[in-house]
Parts: C-alpha cells; structure tokens; sequence
C-alpha cells in the first residue's frame, strides 16, 4: 500500500512517537495515510489505542520486525 507522508520514530519512546504521529495527523487530509516506524516496544499496545480513541484507521501493522511499521489513515 501507498502513504502519502511518512514518520520515522525509530530511538524515541513511549509517548514520543504516539505524539509525534498526532501532530503529522493533524496536518494531513481526511483519507491521506501516514507511515510511522518505531522501535518502541510500547507502540504495539499505544499505536491501536491512539487509532481507536481518535478515529483514525490503522490499515496495517508490521510489528515482526524491531522497527514496526504502521500504516494510519486520516478519517
């Protein structure tokens, strides 16, 4: 899938990259997607409930790896 900005969290830790990804959500357009990359092992539990409780869609989630990548879309 595409996105139309990306955010590189790697090294920060829980809030940081839950914030920083607030922060880019708010300028982007209603449907633009959002990738966001993290180390934080907290980002498994923090990404979803950030998702969930501001009505943005987590399309996907590669946590396999040490760095996860998140694919958040604007509603």
């Amino acid at each position: 899938m595409d996105w139309d900005h990306e955010l590189d969290a790697i090294g920060l830790l829980c809030p940081l990259p839950v914030l920083k990804a607030r922060k880019r959500l708010q300028g982007l357009e209603a449907g633009q997607v959002l990738r966001l990359i993290a180390d934080d092992p907290a980002a498994v539990i923090d990404v979803p409930h950030f998702c969930f409780e501001q009505g943005y869609e987590l399309v996907s989630a590669n946590t396999d790896n040490p760095a996860h990548v998140y694919l958040i879309r604007k509603g």
